[in-house]
């Protein structure tokens, strides 16, 4: 037993002292690549083997022949294992290459290609992450491609709808002003009705200013749908009859909801304007309110003929006009993205789809709880 205890002693110490020596080397080439940090393990691993087997051959007082023996099976098994040590570092290094040149091209707006080789199990990890965040960039990049066209549109209506009233404002101020205005008190009126348009428009993007940045400040207060609804049927009804339109109330439920009511009436009022405006004369427009699962539905039903297929994924989109004439009194594009905008601050969402004979603005928001 004491033979045995003096053997593991020495072999311990032999692998202390080559295990130390292989951290200090291994400490002065942290930096260096992969393969000379794994030939530097097999290296320590096989000297602290041979430093524990020579160090219990000596104190065995082995014979020269008997050492030698030892020392020739030990260096035998040094060289495969530093071979075997080699040919892994130099695999893993040319999978981590491959990796890294397929990584260059997120810098470039390119999409992440994962290499076809076969890699270990953590960088075959890595590889699914790096797929997962190129997806996520690739959808990233397509929102903020897709923002700057509806900025650069939004830009170009916006200047294109101002410039005709202010146009029409400086004719009719200057006729008033030369006293060669035929009936003034109708340019005055004029006057009042462009003034008027131009301030709605400055409105619509001070809201819309205000729901991007995330100021849009909401004071709750639980209310009716039926009374929210009759408002705004109530608002809009002299501009239906302007328009000859019809406006229905189909199935509205009194059920409470927990909203900003000055900014859902404001919803309301868009989608009823915007059904008006492109349902022809003597058409229809419906307004219904019900519970469902999702929460309260509140949907605006039209005349316009339906939206393209292609287009109902842009219809709220800023400044988005579809095909219509992009002169008044088709508007700016604000009125959809100030709804979805209001809507998804109160943690509702809105949606658009295609019936018979038009379309159906739908927004759900949440039902309010027991009182």
């Amino acid at each position: 037993m004491t033979d045995i205890l003096l053997i593991a002693l020495y072999a311990f110490l032999g692998a202390v002292v080559a295990g130390l020596l292989g951290a200090l080397v291994l400490r002065l080439l942290r930096h260096r690549s992969l393969v000379v940090s794994l030939t530097v393990v097999v290296a320590v691993a096989v000297t602290a083997m041979l430093a524990g087997t020579l160090t219990v051959a000596w104190q065995m007082f082995l014979s020269p022949h008997d050492l030698t023996v030892v020392t020739v099976v030990v260096a035998m098994a040094a060289v495969v294992s530093l071979a075997t040590a080699l040919l892994l570092g130099r695999w893993v290094v040319a999978r981590s290459k491959a990796l890294t040149l397929a990584a260059r091209s997120f810098g470039t707006g390119g999409s992440f290609a994962a290499p076809d080789e076969p890699a270990t199990a953590e960088l075959a990890a890595l590889t699914r992450e790096l797929e997962s965040t190129s997806a996520r960039l690739a959808e990233s990049r397509e929102r903020e491609r897709a923002l700057e066209s509806s900025r650069r549109e939004l830009v170009a209506w916006i200047s294109h709808d101002l410039r005709t009233p202010l146009a029409g404002l400086r004719a009719m101020a200057e006729a008033l002003e030369d006293g060669v205005a035929a009936d003034p008190d109708r340019y005055l009126r004029q006057i009042r009705t462009e003034v008027e348009r131009l301030n709605g428009m400055v409105g619509d993007l001070f809201e819309l200013s205000r729901i991007h940045a995330g100021a849009l400040a909401l004071s709750p207060s639980r209310i009716s749908v039926y009374d929210l609804v009759g408002d705004a049927l109530a608002g809009a009804d002299p501009l239906a009859r302007e328009h000859g339109v019809r406006l229905v109330g189909r199935r509205i439920d009194a059920v409470p909801i927990e909203v900003d009511s000055k900014e859902m009436s404001r919803v309301l009022g868009n989608l009823l304007v915007n059904a008006i405006r492109r349902t022809p004369a003597d058409g229809t427009v419906a307004v219904a309110a019900e519970c469902s699962d999702a929460g309260v539905v509140l949907s605006v039903t039209d005349g316009c003929g339906g939206i393209p297929e292609e287009d109902l994924g842009r219809v709220f989109d800023t400044g988005w006009r579809g095909t219509h004439a992009r002169t008044p009194p088709a508007g700016a594009g604000l009125g959809l993205a100030i709804v979805r905008g209001i809507v998804e601050a109160h943690e509702g969402r809105a949606a658009v789809r295609n019936v018979s004979g038009g379309c159906r603005f739908e927004v759900v928001l949440p039902q309010a709880g027991p009182a």
